[in-house]
């Protein structure tokens, strides 16, 4: 992990240092006096290439049909417009939120805007798209993290979270970028295999770092599930708690492991935009309900500002368990990864 650290530090400039400073000193300000403090901009920042994805994975909202708002993608020109007010301050961009950002066909166009901007940029995708073409274009483009979820060693077991998905594929994808980055002389991207935990795979831990050796990734990454409708206890909660967020009580229902803290870093430090503008809290607001603005109307500095988020962070402070999008969120809690 030290050569990714090390990427991410060199986009640090002296006003994007100030301006985290700020942001931590107005975030444990406002934990201590119980009062919405903020004089900084985002050190983070989440843009969506597109809601749109080729699988229908059962715990995701995009692959389960149920977001109500409208599926696109994110065009150039507005991609451009945050970029451009943000970039001074803000060195960490993840282009991710819901979808495959690989189905974006300007996404290779939007990493390296970003990258001419000195921006640490990282993206998670399922992997169905790296082929010879994509993996070449993927390096070229200067891209600093990639994210490939793997969630099972067997075709039977991986397609039970990733429907639609080709196993053979992606192990295909992921051997041919890694050879790319060794053709093309490129460290990076720094690529990451995400092994997401479900009981129906908990059982292939050490298969799955077999495999992480085998396709020279440069990080195995094992992540807890977020599962919906938890509390009954769903099939696919993980049986060794270590791999859980949830665990079961003496009355059958399931909780999440740790205990809530009515603050919440996330909520200080970064924000989300979907791919038609629109400004949201963090990735748990999945559907956008906690729209604070669109950057097509307002600056987006007024919207991190604005009265809407204030008030979101506030509510955070005061009971950050009555929030619904809280509920299921780790943030400040420790969870196992």
């Amino acid at each position: 992990m030290f050569r990714d650290y090390i990427s991410l530090l060199r986009t640090l400039t002296f006003k994007r240092f100030f301006n985290g400073v700020k942001v931590a000193v107005s975030f444990y300000l406002s934990r201590l006096l119980r009062k919405t403090i903020h004089w900084g901009m985002p050190m983070s920042l989440s843009v969506e290439p597109t809601n749109i994805c080729n699988l229908k994975c059962p715990e995701c909202p995009t692959g389960m049909k149920i977001l109500t708002r409208r599926s696109g993608t994110l065009h150039p020109e507005l991609f451009r417009k945050i970029i451009d007010q943000v970039y001074p301050t803000t060195p960490y961009l993840t282009l991710y939120f819901q979808g495959e950002p690989y189905l974006n066909p300007d996404f290779f166009n939007f990493v390296n805007y970003a990258r001419k901007k000195k921006m640490y940029v990282t993206t998670s995708t399922n992997g169905h798209f790296l082929n010879e073409a994509n993996c070449e274009k993927t390096v070229s483009s200067g891209l600093s993290k990639l994210i490939i979820s793997v969630d099972g060693t067997t075709q039977d077991v991986y397609q039970q979270y990733r429907v639609g998905g080709d196993l053979q594929t992606v192990i295909r994808g992921i051997k041919c970028l890694m050879e790319t980055k060794k053709k093309m002389n490129s460290l990076y991207p720094f690529v990451v295999l995400q092994f997401i935990v479900f009981r129906q795979n908990e059982h292939q831990i050490d298969e799955i770092r077999r495999i992480a050796r085998e396709t020279g990734v440069d990080f195995l990454a094992l992540k807890t599930a977020q599962v919906y409708d938890y509390e009954s206890g769903k099939n696919i909660i993980p049986e060794n708690i270590k791999y859980s967020r949830y665990r079961k009580t003496k009355d059958g229902t399931y909780i999440i492991q740790n205990k809530y803290y009515n603050h919440c870093w996330r909520s200080w430090q970064s924000c989300v935009m979907t791919w038609d503008g629109h400004i949201v809290p963090c990735c748990f607001d999945k559907d956008a309900r906690y729209k604070a603005g669109s950057v097509l109307e307002k600056p987006f500095r007024e919207i991190w500002h604005s009265e809407s988020l204030n008030s979101f962070r506030q509510n955070i402070l005061k009971a950050r368990k009555n929030i619904d999008i809280c509920t299921n969120c780790t943030e400040g809690t420790k969870i196992w990864i």
